[in-house]
């Protein structure tokens, strides 16, 4: 997978054309497939890191957050956009 992938998902999907430094560098190892913690500030574009290279690759992106109320809204978001995308939390019911 290159790389210009991943920037045409971000122009496409969020209109931006570049990545912010931290996020290029994230998204570059994920690629490689190395195993990747990235830590970035609140507000930072932690989404972007894992939204992008889920969309670019096959598979399943698997995201642990205790934020059920981000997830929802990027869910949200990302449905909006027609991206498949779901949120499992302790909130649900046994039926949802």
């Amino acid at each position: 997978m290159e790389f210009e992938t991943c920037r045409k998902i971000l122009t496409k999907y969020w209109g931006y054309t570049s990545f912010k430094p931290l996020q290029e560098e994230i998204i570059r190892s994920v690629l490689e497939k190395k195993d990747t913690l990235g830590l970035m500030p609140t507000g930072g574009g932690k989404s972007v890191t894992f939204q992008v290279p889920g969309i670019a690759l096959e598979g399943v992106c698997l995201v642990v957050t205790p934020l059920i109320a981000l997830m929802k809204e990027q869910v949200a978001r990302l449905n909006s956009m027609e991206v498949k995308a779901l949120a499992l939390h302790s909130g649900m019911t046994k039926e949802e």
